[in-house]
């Protein structure tokens, strides 16, 4: 007699399963819509044929482009820059303003971070820069449990992030690693 399996009931989506191939394809449709040379409009039709699904499963999971977009930009910007611990503030925020400057150099940084924030508003700069706030803030704690001073993360997002953002997207002049580590001597005194 052969032995027989009872199913076993699934719960929930499964890590690595369509829902993560649909999403990994549409986010990969999309970079790649900013970075081609193609005048393709970014439309959820046209990054719904270009990742191979219908549109209205776009629809349905990101209901628009603004929201399309902030999801690929929280993605894109979560990972990719590592929170430094050279031993002193200086040194962290040196390193970390210049790490930003190269990634906001990346090919396929800068078209996600321009139309994010163009299409999104106010939750695509969320998406861009809520990452990188709350890295800064896991540096300025790390200085405060050493027993030292710290700015507020406002006061280091006005002088770090906003500056790099700001010639990022809005200028013709790249921030430079060299640049950007001489905005932390704007922040931190001497």
């Amino acid at each position: 007699m052969p032995a027989t399996t009872s199913p076993v009931p699934r719960t929930g989506s499964r890590p690595g399963g369509r829902s993560a191939r649909i999403r990994a394809a549409v986010h990969r449709a999309v970079r790649e819509l900013l970075t081609d040379e193609a005048d393709e409009p970014l439309t959820i039709p046209v990054v719904a044929t270009r990742a191979g699904v219908h549109a209205t499963t776009v629809y349905r999971r990101w209901g628009s482009v603004g929201d399309l977009l902030a999801d690929v930009a929280t993605s894109r910007f979560s990972d990719g820059i590592v929170v430094p611990d050279t031993g002193s503030l200086r040194g962290d925020l040196e390193r970390y303003a210049s790490d930003l400057a190269k990634d906001l150099n990346d090919p396929d940084a800068l078209p996600l971070v321009r139309a994010t924030i163009g299409t999104a508003g106010e939750q695509g700069a969320g998406a861009c820069t809520g990452e990188r706030q709350q890295q800064l803030q896991a540096m300025l704690d790390r200085e405060r449990a050493r027993g030292n001073w710290a700015p507020t993360v406002e006061r280091a997002t006005e002088a770090l992030l906003a500056p790099l953002y700001y010639r990022a997207v809005f200028t013709d002049q790249a921030p430079t690693a060299e640049w950007a580590r001489t905005l932390v001597s704007h922040l931190l005194p001497d």
